[in-house]
């Protein structure tokens, strides 16, 4: 998705991981996986940057579709679709 499509994602659940360090939202991100239903959006918020890699390496190994990334202010949202 283009930078633009990703600012008009409504998410079905988020999860707020600016707290933790890696691999805290990677860990946050496969817990929550399980509250959604096929082909439902999870937007993931973290403020470490290692994070922008760990979850399209996961969504790719698990079959979810990593919709992109969007910068904010100190944090990162990450879209996926289950």
């Amino acid at each position: 998705m283009t930078q633009e499509e990703l600012l008009t994602v409504n998410a079905d659940t988020c999860v707020d991981a600016r707290g933790t360090s890696c691999p805290g939202p990677l860990l946050a991100a496969k817990k929550a996986i399980g509250t959604i239903d096929k082909g439902q959006i999870m937007e993931i918020l973290s403020a470490d940057e290692g994070t922008r890699n760990d979850i399209p390496k996961w969504c790719n190994k698990k079959g979810f579709e990593c919709l992109g990334t969007l910068e904010e202010s100190g944090f990162y949202k990450i879209y996926l679709k289950k």
